[in-house]
């Protein structure tokens, strides 16, 4: 019987929690798991939590949350021989989308049972792990005005993108991809593992978890009229047919501004100096998915 350890944030409430736990007890296969239950109580807790459970045998652990939630237990486990599975509470999603995990606990607690496992790469940005995406420009802003609101959700999110767009000022970067120099002035700049932000806003619909590559997206200086365009290419999944855009692939890349000081990983923002390294970790994380085993 495999040792099983869900890593719940409780920011969702008591009541919601309590109706988890219950999904937990009716719908997991017992027979196949034994679980445990622990709760963030901190920032990077999860990460804590997750790293001791892997010391002390549990083979799999389940994140219950958001995207940042999923961010904490993947530094936690990476390295080790245990499997992530997740279980999305947050409000964008953006991995649990991309890899097809169902939003749904119940179904996502049935996927658990079913033991399908991917291999996933993973990128690490200023010495920090990441799984989706990292990036410098708008994202980044949006991402530090968005943790900072205490209310979530798609409409708190569209109202400070909306906020924010008409005043931002874009930078020149300097840019190398795979030892490939270019100069960019850039409204957003990211470099995606996986194929979007959250809310099915695809900002790399063409990234794929495993083919050991980065999708490089620059959405260059654009007339700001044409922002709501932009974003329907992006839930559409045509973004990268856009002449605003610049789409590279590679396994390196550096980033550099010398007013560079923020960066986004995952939705959660870091400091950093005036230059980025990004690099690919390729089949690093064992993910339970949908399909057949790995």
């Amino acid at each position: 019987m495999e040792k099983i350890l869900f890593i719940i944030n409780p920011k969702s409430g008591v009541d919601r929690v309590k109706a988890l736990q219950g999904l937990i007890d009716k719908h997991l296969d017992r027979a196949k798991f034994a679980p445990e239950i622990a709760y963030t109580q901190y920032a990077k807790h999860g990460t804590e939590l997750a790293r001791e459970a892997t010391q002390k045998g549990f083979t799999t652990i389940v994140a219950v949350g958001g995207d940042g939630s999923v961010n904490d237990i993947i530094a936690g486990i990476y390295g080790t021989a245990a499997t992530l599975a997740i279980i999305p509470k947050g409000s964008g999603n953006g991995l649990a989308r991309s890899l097809g995990i169902p939003l749904d606990p119940v179904k996502a607690i049935t996927l658990i049972n079913s033991g399908h496992k991917s291999t996933i790469d993973l990128g690490r940005a200023d010495g920090r792990i990441f799984v989706s995406n990292a990036g410098v420009g708008f994202d980044a802003l949006v991402a530090r005005k968005f943790a900072k609101s205490k209310r979530r959700g798609m409409a708190m999110y569209s109202w400070i993108v909306t906020k924010h767009l008409w005043t931002y000022k874009e930078w020149q970067w300097d840019i190398e991809v795979d030892g490939r120099h270019l100069s960019e002035k850039a409204f957003i700049l990211t470099v995606a593992n996986a194929e979007q932000f959250g809310y099915n806003f695809r900002i790399a619909p063409s990234a794929d978890l495993q083919d050991g590559l980065f999708d490089i997206v620059i959405i260059k200086k654009y007339p700001k009229i044409l922002g709501s365009a932009i974003a329907i290419r992006a839930f559409n999944g045509t973004i990268l047919k856009s002449k605003y855009v610049t789409h590279l692939k590679g396994q390196k890349v550096v980033i550099r501004h010398p007013k560079l000081n923020l960066l986004q990983m995952d939705g959660d923002v870091h400091p950093c100096g005036h230059e980025i390294s990004i690099e690919m970790i390729r089949s690093a994380l064992p993910v339970v998915t949908p399909g057949q085993s790995a």
